[in-house]
């Protein structure tokens, strides 16, 4: 009988990553959905290196591991991490490890990835459309409703909140350092 594989798809949809403009996984994250080793996928990838041309799969510079590094995506050399820059592999490089992987796991993996690349791309595509759509009007009543229009750019944004400093202070340190 097949075993049921469980993933969640925000589990997935964390993993993706925006890198060179393109939407890609690390070779960490997909080792650990497959439930195998990075050593093992980048030897199945290494072993059939004609599957995977650049844009299904690209090792990331030295200025992009560190990026991650500071984001805290990818450990550091010297505490336990790895030595060389990771491998990501786009959408069409993560449906090739599929088929180099061969085991059941990675098939219905596979599928779930699949999807999560799809409703990222809808979510995309949306957020464009609703862009578009918002430039055109701003055009048309650009004068009548430039307070609205801004209002409303400011909603579709991220929300930015302060980050508040970690730790505790110490009230006899400050009233000795204003003397």
């Amino acid at each position: 009988m097949a075993e049921k594989i469980v993933i969640r798809a925000a589990s997935i949809e964390r993993a993706v990553l925006r890198i060179r403009g393109r939407n890609v996984m690390l070779d960490d994250d997909l080792a650990a959905l497959y439930e195998v080793q990075v050593r093992a996928l980048n030897q199945a990838v290494k072993r059939n290196r004609q599957r995977f041309p650049p844009d299904f799969m690209f090792r990331l510079t030295a200025a992009e591991t560190n990026g991650l590094r500071s984001q805290t995506v990818i450990a550091k050399t010297g505490s336990g991490g790895r030595r060389t820059a990771p491998y990501v592999f786009t959408e069409q490089g993560v449906a090739m490890l599929s088929t180099v992987l061969r085991s059941e796991r990675a098939v219905r993996v596979n599928i779930e990835i699949m999807r999560a690349f799809v409703r990222l791309r809808r979510i995309l595509g949306a957020n464009e459309e609703l862009s578009r759509k918002l430039d055109a009007l701003e055009q048309k009543y650009d004068t009548q409703f430039k307070a609205v229009f801004q209002a409303i750019r400011e909603l579709m944004a991220p929300p930015h909140s302060p980050r508040r400093a970690i730790g505790f202070r110490d009230a006899t340190r400050s009233t000795l350092d204003d003397q």
